[in-house]
C-alpha cells in the first residue's frame, strides 16, 4: 500500500461526503494536522485510526488501503442491509426513527 492512495482516497470520499479534513478529524479523534499528514502521504496511520477512517467515510478499510475498487451501490446496499438486521434489535426508537426519516428524505 502506498500512503498516495490512502491520501487520495481519503481526500476523494471527504469532497464526496462534503467534510473537511478538520471535520473528518474530529470524528476519528486524531488532529488536523495528523490528519493532513495522512492525506499527503507524509504519515501512515495506524490500523485503528484507518478503522476510524473508513467508518467515518462510510467505506471500508481495504478501499482506503487500495485492496478493493469502490463499492458499487448493489454491494453496499446489501452489507448495509445485513448491518441493520444484525444490529436493529440494539437500537432505540428514535435511531430506528432516525434511520426511516434518512431513507425517506434521501428521495427527495
Amino acid at each position: 500500500m502506498t500512503n498516495t492512495i490512502l491520501g487520495e482516497r481519503i481526500s476523494d470520499l471527504l469532497q464526496k461526503h462534503g467534510l473537511t479534513q478538520r471535520e473528518l478529524a474530529e470524528k476519528v479523534g486524531v488532529t488536523e494536522v495528523s490528519m493532513s499528514r495522512y492525506i499527503k502521504g507524509d504519515r501512515t496511520p495506524k490500523g485503528p485510526i484507518i478503522a476510524n477512517i473508513a467508518l467515518a467515510l462510510h467505506t471500508t478499510s481495504d478501499y482506503l488501503l487500495g485492496q478493493e475498487a469502490e463499492e458499487d451501490s448493489e454491494l453496499e446496499y446489501y452489507r448495509t442491509q445485513r448491518a441493520i438486521a444484525r444490529n436493529a434489535k440494539n437500537w432505540t426508537q428514535k435511531q430506528k426513527a432516525d434511520l426511516v426519516n434518512a431513507l425517506f428524505e434521501s428521495e427527495n
